[in-house]
Formats: structure tokens, C-alpha cells, sequence
């Protein structure tokens, strides 16, 4: 059935009008999906990593800072929705600090780094056909922030979902759209080359990119690593933190026995007889933050003498063809992940980043810490904090606050004080009044079936 099925499945995307190169990157993951590859990186394969070099360590010039910036441009992947969040439209449309977007952030960082060094710096967004005409809506309302000849962004690619049972792309008529899923972050690499951008940004005699997600506003171009992958001719290098309690779920690196390269595997890698490696924070003690920086003419070299194909490793990713409806038929999702290329460029790097480059906002719980005055918002779009140590651990009820609009109804003043706060869980259905301060270890409980609601200027030891 698997030749019928990868038939039908290219002629559904050649008359959706995929790129060419597309095709044939899901024609490579569908063989090998065909053929038993389930893209599990066994423990027994692996390492540990030993030591990695430190952002604070980099010793590089100020003038070679300058210089390399001015050779790297931003990419932020943008194709996500906020529908965890309940929300409608792009998720980075949603307004996160002082009534601004991530968005509206992310294009005050832009602008702020182009005058603080003088440098071009070009902003292009990875977008979805969701996410496109919104989010290009609030960009352009920020003046000058196009650049002649470079597009604000690129689309990324889409690829049928498959049937669990016979690998034919599945159907749904109750909404077609559904039939339809993107290839992981991992094809921006194919979306770069199908949509042109790869060789528009190097005819324009840009370098290097740095790509983040759109939600991390701690993601910045910082030229001390842009100074460090020119002067070590460094193709690929990965930003990666330490791992606390909270990332054990979170992709890690670590080595690979076979070549002596540096790998990461995801949680969705791990085989189930691993997973205690695989969250051992002592063991693996780095997570990648999707923080990268590449060589885009190194890029260019591997995907042409690839055909288009980087051979990043397979993510089987198994869901119902409407993800709300568990009735729904079974389905295969193919995809990949950006970082997992650091295994596919030969002298790939990672370097120590600090927490405050990773400040991803996956859920309300994030939202309310963003939100809170744990962090100030400068004109530059800059983040920073009076908090002293980790930032406070934020857990919410997901009954009542896992849904956008029921969290703001919670919170109808906004968020309480968090910069004195180490912890606040709640649990039950708590509202907060204006001015609430939240110190030290917290916990705030509802009666079962019952408001609760917390008064004015209360302090919450």
C-alpha cells in the first residue's frame, strides 16, 4: 500500500502547489517511515557532553562584533497559533507586555539594534498561511523596518497528514484545513530555499542568520556570538542552558558515539525503556533553547549537494486527524526539528547561554510571569528584572486559567506582584483584585464549586 499511498500523497501537494524540493523531502521521510525508522536515539548510542564554552567567555573585539552583526540577519519561526491558549489568529500577535505584542517587541529589538551598532540587521518571519496577514499588519506599522530587496517573510511548507492505518493522506470534510499539517520546524531549512529567501539574503551579502521562536523574547541577536561564529568559522551553533527540574522533558545534547558529533534528541526520540536517562538533569544537563545561529553559505553548500534533502533525523509524531476529536481517525504526522541539524553540519558548536535568553511563553502560567512587574520592558524592547535568581515558578489551575479569556477574567486588575515571589500555585477557581503582592513560597486554594476571591492590596505569604 505504501508506494499507492506516497503517489497519492505527492499529487495531493504538487496540486496544492508545494515546491518541488518539498516533495522530495517528504518523499524521503516517507520511505523511511515505510521502512520501520521511528527516529529513536537509543542511550546506548550517546554520551554526555563535557565542557561547552560560555556566552560571558566569548573573548571577542568590538569592532569584529560589529562587523560579523552586520553580516546576520533575524529569522523568527512565526507559524504558530495560540489555540493552547484558546487564542484565534497568531500567537504572537497577543499582547504579552505594557499592551504590546510579541511582535511590537520583537520589532522594537530589531530597531533598537540597528542603532545601537549601526548595522542593517533585516527581521523575516517563517509564517504559516494562518499567521501571515496579521502578523505583517503589525510589522508594518513600524517605519523602516523592511529592507529593499529582502521580504518581511517566507512561508513555511505544508504536507498531508497520513492515515495510521495504510499511510494514504487522510481526508476530513467536516474542515479540509485539518487534513494538512506543517513538517516540524525542522523544514525551515527546505522553506528558506523553496521560497528564494536563502539566496536573496546571500546575494545581499548576508552571512550568518540567527533564528528563534517568536514567543522568546529573551532571543536576541547578540553580537558576541554572531564575533564568535565568523572568527571560528563555526556553520551551525546552538545556544544551551543548564537543565533544572522543570526541563526534564525538554530535548538535551549530548554525543554521539559512532562520529564523535554533537547531537540532540528530543523527548520524542527517547525510547520508553530511556526515559530515566532521558530526564536525568544530572546526566544530560544541557537543553537546547531553539536558539541558533548558521552559516547560511555552509547552508547553502549542504542543501545543494543534497538535493535539497539535510537527512535531519525522523520525528513520527502520532495524533487524530482532529486533534480536539480523540474519535477521529488516527494519523501520522511527519516532522523534524531545526536543532537536531547540528548533527548534520560538520563542526557544529554549542555555547552557554544565560536563562534570560530563554523566555518562551507556552502557556498562561508563562503569561502571567511576563506579564507581571518580575520584568521590565525598555524602549528597546529590552527585557530586564529585579528578581533576584530563577524566575518565580508559576502554576495555575489549568480548569480555570488554561484558557486566555478565562485567565484575564481572573486577573481583572492584572497580574499580582511577583518580583518578591519564589512560587505561586492555584488551585480551584481564584480571582485576584488589584494591587495583590505575592512573596515567598505561595499557594492559593479555592472551596470546591466556589469562587474565590482574593481582595485588594492583599499580601500573599
Amino acid at each position: 500500500m505504501g508506494e499507492v499511498g506516497l503517489r497519492q500523497a505527492q499529487e495531493k501537494m504538487r496540486a496544492a502547489g508545494a515546491a518541488d524540493v518539498a516533495i522530495r523531502v517528504f518523499t524521503h521521510y516517507y520511505r523511511l517511515l515505510e521502512s520501520g525508522h521511528q527516529g529513536k536515539i537509543p542511550e546506548d548510542d550517546i554520551e554526555p557532553v563535557g565542557d561547552l564554552p560560555h556566552l560571558d567567555h566569548l573573548d571577542t573585539d568590538p569592532d569584529a562584533r560589529r562587523a560579523a552583526l552586520a553580516e546576520t540577519v533575524v529569522i523568527k519561526l512565526n507559524g504558530g497559533l495560540g489555540t493552547s491558549m484558546g487564542v484565534t489568529g497568531p500567537k504572537s500577535a497577543l499582547p504579552v507586555k505594557d499592551g504590546l505584542s510579541f511582535l511590537d517587541i520583537i520589532a522594537r529589538q530589531i530597531l533598537g539594534t540597528r542603532r545601537a551598532y549601526d548595522v542593517p540587521l533585516p527581521l523575516v518571519l517563517m509564517n504559516s498561511f494562518r499567521t501571515k496577514t496579521e502578523s505583517l499588519r503589525i510589522l508594518g506599522e513600524y517605519d523602516g523596518l523592511a529592507i529593499d530587496g529582502l521580504p518581511l517573510d517566507f512561508l513555511q511548507n505544508m504536507e498531508p497528514k497520513l492515515l495510521a492505518d495504510d499511510l494514504t493522506p487522510a481526508e476530513w470534510e467536516p474542515d479540509p484545513e485539518l487534513a494538512w499539517c506543517p513538517p516540524g520546524h525542522g523544514d525551515l531549512f527546505t522553506a528558506l530555499v523553496a521560497s528564494g529567501t536563502l539566496d536573496a539574503l546571500r546575494e545581499h551579502g548576508f552571512r550568518h542568520a540567527f533564528i528563534s521562536n517568536a514567543d522568546n523574547l529573551g532571543a536576541t541577536p547578540d553580537p558576541r556570538i554572531a564575533a564568535w561564529m565568523a572568527e571560528h568559522s563555526v556553520p551551525f551553533g546552538m545556544e544551551v542552558c543548564r537543565r533544572t527540574r522543570s526541563d526534564r522533558k525538554g530535548g538535551h545534547v549530548a554525543v554521539r558515539k559512532s562520529d564523535g558529533r554533537l547531537i540532540l534528541r528530543d523527548s520524542a526520540q527517547v525510547a520508553d525503556e530511556d526515559t530515566q536517562y532521558f530526564q536525568d538533569i544530572s546526566r544530560h544537563k544541557m537543553f537546547n533553547t531553539n536558539n541558533l545561529w548558521i552559516d547560511l553559505d555552509r547552508l547553502a553548500d549542504l542543501m545543494a549537494g543534497h538535493d535539497g534533502i539535510l537527512g535531519l533525523p525522523i520525528m513520527v509524531n502520532r495524533k487524530t486527524v482532529d486533534p480536539a476529536d480523540p474519535s477521529s481517525p488516527k494519523v501520522i504526522q511527519l516532522e523534524t526539528g531545526m536543532g537536531t541539524a547540528i548533527e548534520t553540519f560538520e563542526g557544529s558548536q554549542a555555547v552557554i547561554v544565560d536563562r534570560s535568553r530563554f523566555k518562551p511563553v507556552k502557556t498562561t502560567n508563562d503569561l502571567l510571569v511576563l506579564r507581571s512587574d518580575v520584568y521590565e520592558l525598555d524602549e528597546a524592547g529590552e527585557l530586564t528584572t529585579k528578581h533576584e535568581g530563577d524566575e518565580p515558578y508559576v502554576d495555575l489551575d489549568p480548569e480555570y486559567f488554561r484558557i486566555l479569556a478565562d485567565f484575564e477574567a481572573r486577573f481583572p486588575a492584572g497580574p499580582p506582584s511577583l518580583v518578591a515571589a519564589d512560587r505561586l500555585a492555584v488551585r480551584g477557581d481564584v480571582a485576584f483584585g488589584k494591587d495583590v503582592t505575592v512573596v515567598g513560597d505561595v499557594e492559593v486554594t479555592a472551596p470546591a464549586g466556589e469562587r474565590r476571591v482574593i481582595p485588594d492590596g492583599t499580601e500573599l505569604r
